[in-house]
């Protein structure tokens, strides 16, 4: 057969299919079981008694443990055919199964303090699932896309969760200023700033004492942000030691703030300054710095987060 006369593969709109990962309406149950009992066909293994579960995170306690002996339990053979249809798929753009695989999937994940053992995200395995591929066994993961959340296939029993009740986001990130960005049924939640997970207090109750004694650099920032500077260094009643133009950012400030003694941390001081880089949304983000409690410069403290000395910063035509 001619090049010309060869069947194009289906394409399929890739904005549309990614959208199940977002997807909050219940789960097609009667859908993801077909499925999922067909998947464990293929390994002859007859279909496994199903366990439905409001959350992932509800799902540990219904988790049968993984046969310590075997050379090949049910779900390792799973994955090693998953991972056969993975290397004939098309390919889903990098940015885009970054965003749904470590973006979503993987915020979800990190919030679970238990060990979930080997397991599938369903609606969110749309990161490396395609539809439409003619290949039968791939479209049995497309169905459990349509159709279900995370599911646990184990030998005789497969746990599965249900979708999420809400996902919020800013624009393609997890996001929420008033509660868990993502929300599933059993009332249980991940809270997330902008695509970074954060602890409840950060969206719920921020507070100068609380930022003051996380160790998370990022927390941190988060909560400062969700705060608000002003309130912050009102909140915290910190004293301005001294203010300067900042060579390598024309047109904005430095600011050094002395800081009081806190437990767990060494004397410090804190620079605030603007980020040289500009947002998504076209702002540029003030970010506050701690630097070591010698320093009573802004300029000097500058210069030291970037490894220079205050006259070699002050030399900086612009920084990034």
């Amino acid at each position: 057969m001619s090049a010309s006369r060869r069947p194009d593969r289906r394409s399929f709109d890739i904005s549309r299919w990614l959208s199940h990962a977002f997807r909050t309406d219940p789960a097609d149950r009667p859908a993801a079981e077909a499925a999922i009992a067909r998947l464990y066909a293929l390994l002859g293994e007859p279909p496994p008694r199903f366990v439905w579960v409001p959350s992932p995170h509800a799902a540990v306690a219904h988790l049968p443990p993984s046969p310590v002996l075997s050379t090949l339990p049910l779900e390792a053979r799973i994955a090693t055919r998953a991972a056969e249809l993975r290397a004939r798929r098309r390919g889903i753009p990098p940015e885009e199964r970054q965003r749904i695989r470590d973006g979503v999937a993987g915020l979800i994940r990190a919030a679970i303090p238990q060990p979930l053992g080997l397991h599938w995200y369903g609606q969110q395995d749309a990161y490396w699932v395609e539809p439409d591929s003619g290949d039968p066994e791939l479209e049995l993961w497309a169905v459990l896309v349509r159709s279900c959340g995370w599911w646990w296939p184990r030998d005789g029993v497969c746990v599965v969760a249900e979708r999420p009740l809400a996902i919020r986001t800013d624009d393609s990130r997890l996001h929420s200023e008033s509660g868990p960005a993502v929300v599933y049924p059993d009332g249980w939640g991940v809270h997330v700033w902008h695509g970074t997970r954060v602890p409840s207090w950060v969206i719920e109750n921020p507070t100068a004492d609380r930022i003051n004694r996380s160790f998370n650099v990022e927390v941190r920032r988060c909560a400062i942000e969700h705060l608000g500077w002003a309130a912050y260094l009102e909140q915290a009643g910190l004293r301005v030691l001294g203010r300067a133009p900042d060579p390598g950012n024309p047109g904005c400030e430095l600011r050094l703030y002395d800081l009081p003694p806190q437990r767990g941390h060494a004397p410090s001081r804190l620079l605030l300054a603007v980020n040289g880089s500009v947002e998504r949304d076209g702002t540029r983000r003030r970010y506050g710095l701690r630097v070591p409690a010698e320093f009573d410069h802004p300029l000097d403290a500058a210069g030291w987060s970037y490894g220079l000395t205050g006259a070699q910063y002050a030399r900086l035509r612009r920084r990034t």
